[in-house]
């Protein structure tokens, strides 16, 4: 399927795994199960069945106010959002993010991914949270290369976690299609690859059998990262790596 066709599909999941490495000053790496949902933010009424819903409690929902904007209808939040960035209101959009689980929320990342009047993708607008109540979204301007993958960079200017710098530059590779989602985030500092960040998934329709299917094998993925996330932060204390500690700024929702 062309990428003209994938901006029209109805909603998705993407599943897999995804993958972190840290180069300097020590090593350390470890890899989980992850899933993303794939909106297609034309389509949201579209966006429930018997297991999730949208703006309301289910196993799984999507609710606006987890995301940019202050309204509940979402694309009034997007238009706002695209108005910001000096993009056309009117351009085509999908949103990747992980929904509610049991109402839990939890998104360390997420992207609008903005399509031209040609239907070509030409944005990542990427919406990054913070344990400590941060948020911000970075315009990660895209570029289509010759094996039909999309790079970007964007200045880092949040702090996530305490063993690095807030401050940085995130290098993008996005690989998107009908079959797959691969996304890769380097982080340098001082011209230095900090981290590399690896999703790697296969899509499945949405719909409520996968629905069900998703749930019961990676429904819990959002509670095990959370503490899997706080098992690799004492590890890698352990080891003695220089903590960073975040600014005000760093503890609001930026936009």
């Amino acid at each position: 399927m062309s990428l003209n066709s994938l901006i029209n599909k109805d909603h998705n999941f993407y599943v897999g795994s995804i993958y972190h490495k840290r180069y300097i000053p020590k090593v350390h790496e470890f890899k989980y199960n992850y899933f993303l949902l794939d909106i297609n933010t034309s389509k949201l009424e579209k966006l429930k069945n018997a297991i999730f819903s949208y703006n309301k409690f289910n196993l799984f929902s999507f609710k606006s106010i987890d995301h940019f904007g202050k309204v509940d209808n979402f694309n009034e939040n997007i238009k706002e959002l695209l108005k910001k960035f000096n993009l056309n209101e009117n351009y085509k959009t999908r949103f990747i993010t992980l929904p509610r689980v049991f109402n839990h929320v939890f998104n360390p990342i997420s992207c609008l991914l903005v399509f031209n009047e040609n239907e070509e993708l030409i944005y990542a607008l990427s919406e990054v949270h913070n344990y400590n109540g941060g948020r911000v979204v970075y315009p990660v301007k895209l570029e289509k290369t010759k094996n039909n993958s999309y790079t970007g960079k964007i200045d880092k200017d949040m702090y996530v976690s305490p063993f690095f710098d807030r401050l940085g530059e995130y290098d993008f590779i996005f690989k998107y299609s009908d079959e797959k989602l691969f996304i890769q985030i380097d982080l340098y500092e001082e011209n230095q690859k900090k981290l590399s960040a690896i999703l790697n998934t296969k899509s499945v329709d949405f719909n409520t059998k996968n629905n069900f299917k998703i749930f019961f094998r990676y429904g819990f993925t959002t509670f095990v990262v959370v503490l899997g996330t706080m098992y690799q932060a004492v590890r890698l204390y352990l080891k003695k790596l220089k903590i960073y500690k975040p600014l005000n700024e760093d503890k609001i929702r930026r936009f």
